[in-house]
């Protein structure tokens, strides 16, 4: 009989949670080096660079390596010969060790669970609860796997039950590209077939936690159906184009894991999720002993990259930018923007929203400013705020016309991924721009922040509308003031490079 100790279990989840917020497993680190090397579109290249940078910079930093430090998932066997000496139940001590990693002082992490999800959407404030999932097996030894899931990757999952003579390859090139950049490709696709479908979504989340080996299968070829999907979804998928970021290029999935489980006759319960480029994950086993102990990856790992910013890049005043300014820029260009920027993201747009309905003043002059669609991480000593990257613009496409209108009057927009036709079109007839910074770069996009203060609702946490102080931050114009988008542009010419997926089907 194997004793767990209440404290042993709750300190190494917090000092895992803490583990995985600055370090990248190796193997995903190696994986975008290589994706790196091979990669050929400029702006994809550009953006795998910072990806790297960013990893180095987090890990000597220990800083999170991306604002959304994520939703804590954990998967426990829990060997049939285990004692748990506690007071607290096993959802409880899981809980206490979250609360600890999220709370750490020297390393605080962003709080992004909301209670009553469908109502008030109030923050927890420590990022519990956990989402557990527990599974009874012989031994005598205690499993973890937990990650630290972001909101970005997990709102792109897919889901649906196909037809049993239906492909599960056309299923995913069909998804993928409906996906969008929302996710931070390049990344990993978790796939889950059969069972029912509360255990396909379950086995896709499951097969993240795997290690990327995808290149170690294709040097020594498949050796069951499963293998030779996940070969065969690995070309097809990076063949699409999509690329590092959606800008298009060689490189959009690092690899494709698949697990299965037996179904019913007349179903095929189909599940994707994707791992974004802040992967975090983490497997330790726990005898009894004491807490489990997390050896650092020497930093010889990371490779040395060479940045200094992208290459050709123009500086811009925020300060004096003008909507003329603005429309000399084209979609693709590279910008160091320097000058005061505004932030806000949901919380805030819908308050804002909400005021101008009722004809009331706004806490912020808007007009002529840019905004940056950003939650971050608290600062600690000798910062200006924590790891701040961008989060998802197509959640803000509904406030996009009201924000640039004459009521709110905003020049433009930074956030990261695709916006949708109508907020293009948006964009296009304000004369405004639309510009990305690289997600899961966060840590570096925070050293270009100088200053930062809450300028309005600060009850909404990192949700608040903040004023950064910014210099030389790195972006690419996504959307220019004509209407061009590098999203529809950039994959359209590498699929076409590529060749192997013909344009029309997509």
């Amino acid at each position: 009989m194997t004793v767990i100790r209440q404290e042993d279990l709750i300190q190494s989840i917090a000092d895992a949670f803490q583990f995985i917020s600055y370090y990248h497993p190796l193997d995903f680190v190696r994986a975008v080096k290589s994706a790196y090397d091979r990669e050929e579109s400029p702006a994809a290249k550009d953006a795998l660079a910072q990806i790297l940078v960013n990893s180095r910079m987090a890990a000597e930093g220990h800083r999170p390596i991306c604002q959304d430090t994520g939703m804590a998932v954990v998967f426990l066997k829990v060997g049939m010969a285990v004692r748990f000496e506690s007071g607290l139940s096993l959802q409880e001590m899981i809980d206490e060790g979250v609360r600890r990693a999220y709370s750490n002082p020297d390393n605080p992490l962003r709080a992004s669970v909301l209670a009553d999800p469908a109502g008030a959407r109030r923050n927890t404030r420590d990022n519990t609860p956990a989402v557990a999932h527990v599974e009874l097996v012989p031994g005598d030894k205690l499993d973890v796997r937990l990650a630290a899931k972001g909101g970005g990757s997990e709102n792109k999952a897919q889901f649906a039950v196909l037809n049993p003579s239906d492909s599960l390859v056309d299923w995913v090139l069909e998804r993928l590209p409906e996906m969008g950049a929302g996710w931070c490709p390049p990344g990993i696709l978790g796939i889950g077939v059969g069972g029912t479908p509360e255990k396909a979504l379950l086995m896709a989340k499951e097969a993240l936690m795997e290690p990327v080996d995808i290149q170690d299968l294709i040097a020594r070829g498949p050796n069951n159906r499963i293998e030779e999907l996940r070969l065969e979804l690995y070309d097809k998928a990076n063949a699409l184009g999509i690329g590092a970021q959606g800008l298009g290029g060689l490189t959009t999935v690092l690899d494709v894991k698949i697990l299965d489980y037996p179904t019913h006759a007349a179903s095929l319960p189909v599940a994707m999720i994707p791992n974004c480029a802040a992967t975090r994950h983490l497997h330790f086993m726990l005898d009894g002993s004491g807490p489990a102990r997390f050896e650092p990856p020497a930093l010889t790992e990371w490779p040395e990259i060479a940045w200094n910013g992208p290459a050709g890049a123009r500086r811009v005043n925020l300060d004096s930018l003008t909507r003329a300014d603005v429309a000399t820029w084209q979609a693709g260009d590279a910008l160091l923007l320097s000058g005061k920027l505004l932030t806000g993201r949901d919380a805030a747009h819908k308050r804002i929203a909400d005021l101008v309905a009722r004809g009331e003043s706004l806490p912020v002059d808007f007009r002529n400013r840019f905004i940056y669609y950003v939650g971050p991480v608290d600062p600690i000593a000798g910062e200006a705020v924590g790891p701040a990257g961008p989060t998802t613009a197509t959640r803000m496409d509904r406030f996009t016309d009201l924000m640039l209108g004459d009521e709110v009057g905003l020049l433009g927009m930074v956030g990261k991924a695709e916006r949708g036709p109508e907020t293009v079109a948006s964009i296009k007839a304000h004369g405004a721009a639309y510009c990305i910074a690289v997600g899961g770069a966060a840590y570096l996009v925070a050293k270009a922040v100088k200053g930062a203060r809450v300028l309005a609702f600060p009850e909404l946490g990192m949700e608040a509308v903040y004023e950064f102080e910014v210099a030389d931050m790195p972006v690419t114009v996504a959307v220019d003031a004509r209407g061009n988008s590098v999203h529809e542009a950039g994959p359209r010419e590498w699929r076409a490079r590529i060749g192997k997926i013909p344009l029309a089907k997509h």
